[in-house]
């Protein structure tokens, strides 16, 4: 399953709903919560073990972070890289 998370701050419920392997795209505000400083970085390096995390690089740009502040091995992907996702999985959740 492919969720996208826009809402900042990321819920820690919200992570708690999704299921291993799953692939989660981080977007327009939510990218706030992903800092490698951040209160999540923990929490979401560990969910890289069995969750694919992704990063929209055009919201990271408009709130000014660099993908070297992000938590490791978060991967950046564009638009087209969002397209890509959505037709690899047939259902989708929005959390916003």
């Amino acid at each position: 399953m492919l969720h996208l998370i826009s809402a900042s701050p990321i819920a820690s419920a919200v992570l708690e709903r999704i299921d291993s392997g799953s692939s989660i795209v981080f977007l327009e505000n939510a990218v706030l919560g992903i800092l490698r400083s951040g209160q999540l970085a923990g929490r979401l390096t560990g969910m890289l073990a069995d969750h694919h995390l992704y990063a929209l690089s055009d919201d990271l740009m408009i709130c000014g972070i660099e993908a070297e502040q992000i938590v490791d091995d978060i991967e950046v992907i564009d638009y087209a890289g969002l397209v890509e996702l959505t037709v690899a999985h047939p259902l989708i959740q929005s959390w916003s």
